[in-house]
């Protein structure tokens, strides 16, 4: 409905103003705090632009037409030109109501766009770390919120199981279950020192590395289901290997004249795009790069019908970007078909101090151990709250109160007064309305409708910048807004149960955003606190 006011709004102007082409967009912002109004606009700061005009004057001709629309009841307009919206009530109820979240329209089509979002994909050498933690909550929460959305989205573990690294695994298994230190450049995490204990009787020395690999796999799959967090595929990289996939991969680039032989070696020609020097793509003993495998990783993604590629990628990652780029534009694939997110590293805070992480050394902090620490809803809703381009400090013992100091228990604790609410209400006979009568309708309520309107354009500004933070932001914003409702409006009043009973609909509206929001982010909702 929001949407569909704006659409009218954006025709209206361009009828009125239809000496001049090519004007703005209209888009609806919310209004800031000191000013009382339910939208905001931008439009004439944009229109002065294109019409060489006074940005006020284009407001104040605005103001005047917005007048006449009978969804809003009231427009107005401040320096430099910003023009404000008050709805009329009785839409404002209608429209904050709206549980729509998917274009229904699509339903039943096969959609043109697909997109894949692969992250954490961690080697299989060890248990999965803090930083994995928050590429996996990243990821997840953004497939989440894309199918939310009606955005035909899957999620990938790419499982880097090729390579020496079960060979060098093997080799650190075997000295721990000798109690010998592993080899200085193999895995000296103390993790292996117990599952040197679940070596099989007789298992071969030669298949330790396999063991191992195999077991580690199984404790990451372990810790991301018990983390919220469910992939489309766990994709092998030996499966590659079995279809051949680099070999013909390599015959591909070779036909597009970008791969050339030196130094008995085979290149890939890719100073001429974004990257900065040329990469190997098979070694001058013949075995492949682990880049000529990510190309094919890639092509194997696109030969399977996803049109959008966004890999999540730790910090230590920038300079894998560009030749992905590059390869992607040789692959024939347009530049927007690849999207790569960097997430930054997550600094333990714990009684002021940061809690120091080696993974070299084997004192690194475990997500197992986070989540064991703080909670599995702790850990999303941290994980979430801070863009992924901006370093999170993650305070331990925040994340472990239960006041409203905690972000995620002041969202929860809204969810759970409102179970409470409906159970006394359900006590003393008292019934949710239909909706929400606009009589007499409190500014604190007023508010928390006006706010619930941005639901479905926070979801889209999180696919916009492709992170969550949007959506922690708004719920601890919508928390705050039920809150003072809470503490100014009676909501159970028996000696006006028309009032109750519309009340008891607002906070059904309010009780579904915040179960919905934190479904999205991976967290629980309790009904009890």
């Amino acid at each position: 409905m929001l949407n569909t006011l704006k659409n009218k709004i954006q025709t209206t102007l361009t009828n009125h103003f239809k000496d001049f082409s090519s004007l703005p967009e209209v888009i609806f912002t919310p209004a800031p705090s000191h000013v009382k109004a339910d939208i905001s606009l931008s439009w004439a700061l944009s229109a002065a632009k294109i019409m060489r005009k006074n940005p006020l004057e284009i407001a104040g001709q605005v103001c005047e037409i917005l007048q006449g629309f009978e969804e809003i009841s009231s427009a107005s307009f401040l320096p430099p030109g910003f023009i404000n919206i008050i709805l009329n009530d009785s839409f404002l109820v209608e429209v904050s109501r709206d549980r729509r979240l998917k274009d229904r329209d699509k339903e039943g089509v096969l959609p043109k766009e697909k997109f894949l979002i692969e992250f954490v994909s961690a080697n299989p050498t060890g248990p999965l770390h803090v930083a994995s933690g928050r590429g996996a909550s990243l990821g997840d929460s953004l497939v989440k919120i894309f199918r939310a959305l009606g955005i035909a989205c899957d999620a990938e573990y790419y499982v880097n199981d090729a390579g020496n690294q079960a060979e060098l695994l093997g080799q650190s298994l075997q000295a721990r279950a000798e109690g010998k230190e592993p080899p200085e450049n193999g895995y000296h995490g103390l993790y292996l020192v117990d599952l040197a204990k679940k070596i099989p009787q007789g298992l071969p020395k030669s298949e330790y590395g396999r063991f191992a690999m195999e077991e580690l796999i199984k404790t990451q799959q372990k810790d991301m289901q018990d983390f919220g967090v469910e992939f489309t595929r766990w994709f092998r990289e030996s499966e590659l290997h079995q279809e051949h996939a680099l070999d013909k991969t390599l015959d591909f680039l070779k036909n597009t004249g970008e791969v050339y032989e030196k130094d008995g070696a085979v290149w890939f020609g890719t100073t001429e795009e974004e990257d900065d020097k040329d990469r190997v793509l098979v070694r001058s003993d013949g075995r492949p790069t682990y880049y000529l495998a990510d190309i094919a990783y890639h092509k194997n993604k696109y030969d399977r019908g996803y049109t959008h590629l966004i890999d999540i990628l730790g910090a230590d990652h920038h300079g894998y970007v560009p030749r992905m780029k590059a390869a992607v534009k040789t692959l024939g694939k347009s530049e927007g078909s690849f999207t790569a997110i960097i997430h930054q590293l997550v600094h333990l805070i714990e009684n002021g101090e940061k809690v120091k992480m080696s993974k070299r050394a084997g004192t690194f902090i475990t997500l197992r151990e986070l989540m064991d620490d703080v909670g599995r809803d702790a850990c999303r809703f941290f994980f979430a709250s801070r863009t992924p381009n901006a370093h999170l400090n993650f305070d331990i013992n925040i994340a472990k109160k239960k006041t409203n100091e905690n972000p995620v228990f002041y969202v929860q604790y809204v969810h759970a007064r409102i179970c409470s609410i409906f159970r006394t209400a359900q006590e003393k006979g008292l019934n949710i309305a239909a909706t929400v009568s606009t009589d007499n309708l409190a500014p604190a309520e007023r508010a928390l409708l006006s706010k619930m309107l941005w639901f479905k354009p926070v979801l889209e500004n999180c696919v916009r910048d492709l992170s969550p933070h949007h959506l922690t932001t708004y719920l601890t914003e919508l928390a705050g807004l039920f809150h003072s409702f809470y503490d100014s409006c009676r909501v159970l009043d028996e000696g006006n149960k028309e009032l109750t009973s519309s009340r008891l609909f607002t906070c059904a509206l309010v009780k579904e955003r915040i179960f919905k929001g934190l479904e999205l982010i991976g967290v629980s909702s309790p009904e009890e606190m």
